[in-house]
C-alpha cells in the first residue's frame, strides 16, 4: 500500500518559513520523480517544484523560485520542500506527488496559510 504522507503546514507570517515534508512508503522512492503542487481555493492544482529520483535535476515554478527549495533524502524515503520569504499568495493545501512513467501517487495535503 502506497502513502505519502505530507508535514510540516501552518499558519506563518508573510515573509516567514516553513519545511514541509513528506514521508513516503510501499514504493521504491528512489526510482520515483518526486514532486510538490498545491491548489489554493477556487483554483487548479499547480506544480510548485520537482525532484528526479537520483536528486540531479531539480524544477521550480517561476512564481517561488528564490524563494523554495525542494531535496530528497533517499535514506530516509523523504522529500522535504524549503519555504521562504512566503507571501499571502502562497496560500494553499500543498501534495506530495510520487512518479514513475504512467503512475502517480498523491498524498492528502498539508495546510499552508501566510497571513499576518
Amino acid at each position: 500500500q502506497v502513502q505519502l504522507v505530507e508535514s510540516g503546514g501552518g499558519l506563518v507570517q508573510p515573509g516567514g518559513s516553513l519545511r514541509l515534508s513528506c514521508a513516503a512508503s510501499g514504493i521504491i522512492f528512489n526510482s520515483y520523480t518526486m514532486g510538490w503542487y498545491r491548489q489554493a481555493p477556487g483554483k487548479q492544482r499547480e506544480l510548485v517544484a520537482s525532484i528526479t529520483s537520483s536528486g540531479g535535476t531539480r524544477t521550480y515554478a517561476n512564481f517561488v523560485k528564490g524563494r523554495f527549495t525542494i531535496s530528497r533524502d533517499n535514506a530516509k524515503n523523504t522529500v522535504y520542500l524549503q519555504m521562504g520569504s512566503l507571501k499571502p499568495e502562497d496560500t494553499a493545501v500543498y501534495y506530495c506527488n510520487a512518479r514513475i512513467t504512467v503512475t502517480s501517487h498523491w498524498g492528502q495535503g498539508t495546510q499552508v496559510t501566510v497571513s499576518s
